[in-house]
């Protein structure tokens, strides 16, 4: 009975990784359907923070792919959230 309730309890990287992408895929989501534009602060902060999560869970992975691209994705967010607070 205990390794069964071992093997049920979700992983730390695993919990910060859905977090992250759920948070990824809902600005996608509510950008797609023009619920949320790109141009505003919550988007961009969206996109850091699960881009953040994203990454920390694939470096705590090793999966360097996912390291470079999650990367990229927050440095960009990051760029874009300020040129929002320079407007």
């Amino acid at each position: 009975m205990r390794r069964i309730l071992k093997k049920s309890k979700m992983q730390f990287h695993v919990i910060i990784g859905s977090v992250g992408v759920v948070l990824l895929l809902l600005a996608f989501f509510l950008n797609l359907f023009k619920i949320l534009t790109q141009d505003t602060k919550t988007y961009a902060l969206m996109n850091i923070i699960g881009a953040g999560l994203a990454g920390y869970a694939s470096i705590l992975l090793g999966f360097i792919p996912f390291v470079i691209l999650e990367g990229i994705w927050f440095i960009v967010a990051v760029v874009k959230l300020a040129t929002l607070f320079r407007k």
